[in-house]
Order: C-alpha cells, then sequence, then structure tokens
C-alpha cells in the first residue's frame, strides 16, 4: 500500500545511508525499523527474574533464608570490618 509520511531530514539521511550500507532499499529499512518498533510494544514482556547462583549447587547455610538479607550480609563481612 502506498502512503505519504513527513520524516525529519535527519533521521531520513540516516536511513538512506543505512539502506546504502545494507544494499538494500530505503522501504525494507523503514519497514524492518517500523515491524521492530511493533513487535516490542505488543510482544509480552517477561518479568525480570533473577536467578540464583550457589557454590556446587548446596544453596544457602541451614538456618539462612534468600529473604533474610541481613543476615547474609552479616556473614558476607563477618571479619572483615563491615
Amino acid at each position: 500500500m502506498k502512503t505519504t509520511i513527513d520524516i525529519a531530514d535527519p533521521l531520513l539521511r540516516k536511513a538512506k545511508r543505512l539502506a546504502a550500507r545494507r544494499g538494500v532499499t530505503l522501504k525494507s529499512v523503514i519497514e524492518e525499523a517500523l515491524r521492530n518498533a511493533l513487535e516490542a510494544e505488543l510482544s509480552p514482556q517477561r518479568p525480570f527474574r533473577l536467578r540464583t547462583h550457589t557454590f556446587k549447587g548446596k544453596g544457602l547455610q541451614p538456618g539462612l533464608s534468600w529473604g533474610d538479607w541481613e543476615a547474609i550480609r552479616t556473614l558476607a563481612y563477618e571479619g572483615r570490618g563491615g
């Protein structure tokens, strides 16, 4: 489908240079950029999940829990003036 849009001159120049470097048409550069923007906007975002890492897979020391950061920090800095 043909349509007319206004694009800022500096942005259009950059898009034309990118198309030339890639050896593709300006149309394909604009379509790809629009496709990527729409995909990013419409795709469901998975919440960030911090993976836990343990030494040799043994988890936390007995008596500790992942939510007890005060105790974990105390043990981490034990003997180091912390």
